[in-house]
C-alpha cells in the first residue's frame, strides 16, 4: 500500500488488479476493490486502520468480473459505476459468482473462501459526469469508453491523480472482451494532452506510471486494428480471426498459468474489433 498523493492510497499487492482510496476526512471513497475474500477484507482493514474512517463509497470503474466479487465485502458503502456497467451486471447470470469463483479459485481452500458470496449491485449510476462529495471533499468520475462501454476514470485534479480503471495496464496484455478500440484510443489520446490535469497514472492492472507509458495500449491497439481491418477487408471470415493469436502473445509478458486465459481474451477482443469494422460499413 502506498500513499501517492495527501490521503491518497494506491496498492498493487492484492491479486488481478490495482486498487485505490481517498481518504477524505469523514470516510473514505474506494476506487475498485479486490476480487478475493481474503484481499478484500484485508484492504478495507488496512485503510479504516490508518485512516480511522468508515467506507462511504465504492467506485467500481467497469463491470469486469475482477472488479464485482470483492464488493460483498464492502457492505452499507455505496455503490457508483456507469450506466452500462449496471446494465452488464444486471444481465449476469444467477450462476455468475459460482463461475467467477471457480475461475479464480486456485485450490479449494480458496474456493470455500467464497461461499456465501453475492454480486451487489450500484446504488448510483450516471451517463457522462459525476462529482462525488464526500466532506465536501470532491472526487469527480467520467465516462470513457474504450476496454468496456461503462469503462469510469476517477480524476482528482488538484492531486493531479486519475484512476483510468483497464484503459491502461502495465506490463500485460489489455482487456478487450467488450472493446470499443477507437473511443478507447481517443480516451488514451486526450489523456496525454500536455494540459491535461494529472502526472499520476493509477492503471487497472500494474504499478502507478505516467503518461508516456500510455502509448503502449495506443500502439498495441492500432497494431490489432491494421492487423483485423486487413483481414475483414480481404473477405476474410470472423472465425479467421484466431489465427493472429499467436503473434499477439509475445507483445507483453503473460503470467505463470495464464497463457490460455490471455489466448481467449485476445481472441474476444479480436472478434469484437471485427465486428466494429462491421458496423461500421453497415452504417454508411
Amino acid at each position: 500500500m502506498q500513499e501517492i498523493a495527501p490521503g491518497v492510497m494506491v496498492a498493487t499487492e492484492f491479486r488481478r488488479i490495482t486498487v485505490g482510496a481517498v481518504a477524505t476526512g469523514d470516510g473514505i471513497v474506494c476506487i475498485d476493490v479486490p476480487p478475493y475474500p481474503d484481499d478484500a477484507r484485508a484492504w478495507k482493514a488496512a485503510l479504516q486502520e490508518r485512516y480511522v474512517q468508515p467506507v462511504r463509497v465504492v467506485v467500481v470503474t467497469d463491470a469486469h468480473r475482477d472488479r464485482l466479487l470483492g464488493l460483498h465485502w464492502f457492505e452499507g458503502a455505496q455503490l457508483i459505476a456507469h450506466d452500462a456497467a449496471f446494465e452488464a451486471m444486471r444481465l449476469l447470470p444467477n450462476s455468475f459468482v459460482d463461475q467467477a469463483a471457480d475461475t479464480l479459485a486456485t485450490n479449494s481452500e480458496e474456493r470455500a473462501g467464497f461461499a456465501g458470496v453475492r454480486l451487489r449491485m450500484p446504488w448510483i449510476t450516471f451517463s457522462e459526469r459525476m462529482v462525488v462529495y464526500v466532506n465536501d471533499y470532491p472526487v469527480s468520475l467520467v465516462s470513457m469508453p474504450g476496454p468496456t462501454p461503462g469503462n469510469i476514470w476517477v480524476h482528482l485534479p488538484e492531486q493531479r491523480v486519475i484512476f483510468t480503471g483497464d484503459s491502461v495496464v502495465i506490463g500485460q496484455h489489455p482487456y478487450m472482451a467488450q472493446v470499443q478500440s477507437k473511443k478507447w484510443l481517443n480516451s488514451l489520446s486526450v489523456l496525454r494532452r500536455p494540459r491535461f490535469p494529472a502526472q499520476m497514472i493509477v492503471p487497472g492492472r500494474g504499478p502507478v506510471t505516467d503518461k508516456e507509458s500510455t502509448r503502449a495500449i495506443s500502439d498495441f491497439l492500432r497494431y490489432v486494428r491494421r492487423r483485423v481491418y486487413r483481414l475483414y477487408r480481404t473477405g476474410r471470415p470472423r472465425a479467421d480471426i484466431a489465427n493472429l493469436v499467436p503473434g499477439l502473445l509475445g507483445q507483453f509478458p503473460i503470467p505463470p498459468g495464464q497463457n490460455e486465459e490471455v489466448q481467449r481474451r485476445l481472441k474476444a477482443g479480436l472478434e469484437r474489433i471485427y465486428d466494429e469494422f462491421r458496423q461500421d460499413e453497415d452504417n454508411h
